[in-house]
């Protein structure tokens, strides 16, 4: 699978508008949190070059290892080109082994977000459970579809203006699956409601997550 682009990415940028192009982003496991997401680029950007100090940068164990192996993991990936609302990575740290986890729609995201993690000072193994989602003009025209349905949506239109939109739309084989961090409740239950109206869709999995207080 080589293209590295939407079959009908050209037609889908149309459909969406001027004010609805795509934002880059990823929604990553654990950290990152709404609240956070803003200044999240700017502080890990700043944060990638800190190590921690003593041995307890020697020991892939230690609390300190940990916290910092993951502010450069999520920088990581955060700082990959062509990340869109269509994407969704994860990953999870096990001592000096990262598992990146999650689905892409172009197969360099998968193979950069490897080849960069295992960059990083101290990661001894990289285990790339990424999937790259399968070419589809149909899946293509769902995608435009529920961003429409989802970011055109009063309640919701506010986070494309985030760097970080907070809700990534993953489509796979006609079904939709939501991931990603909302405010409330009430915005939780509105995406669903949004993706769920989308003409097509054999099926909506609402995984968004809605931010602790």
């Amino acid at each position: 699978m080589l293209n590295l682009h939407l079959t009908n990415w050209g037609a889908a940028q149309s459909a969406l508008g001027k004010e609805e192009k795509m934002n880059r982003s990823v929604r990553l496991f654990g950290a990152l949190t709404l609240s956070g997401v803003l200044a999240a680029t700017t502080a890990l950007a700043g944060a990638a070059q800190a190590h921690p100090s003593g041995t307890s940068r020697r020991s892939p164990h230690s609390a300190s290892y940990r916290a910092w192996l993951e502010k450069q993991v999520r920088h990581e990936l955060i700082m990959l080109p062509y990340y869109s609302v269509f994407d969704y990575l994860a990953f999870r740290i096990d001592g000096d082994s990262v598992t990146l986890l999650g689905q892409v729609v172009r197969p360099s995201i998968r193979s950069d977000a490897e080849a960069r993690v295992k960059k990083i000072e101290g990661v001894a193994t990289v285990v790339n459970r990424i999937e790259v989602l399968p070419l589809s003009t149909f899946d293509d025209d769902l995608r435009a579809a529920a961003y429409r349905a989802i970011y055109g949506d009063p309640m919701l239109s506010r986070y494309t203006l985030a760097p970080v939109p907070a809700i990534h739309i993953v489509v796979k084989n006609g079904h939709i699956i939501l991931e990603g961090v909302v405010a409330s409740q009430a915005e939780r239950n509105v995406a669903n409601i949004r993706a769920s109206g989308v003409s097509g869709a054999f099926s909506v999995t609402n995984h968004l997550r809605v931010e602790k207080s």
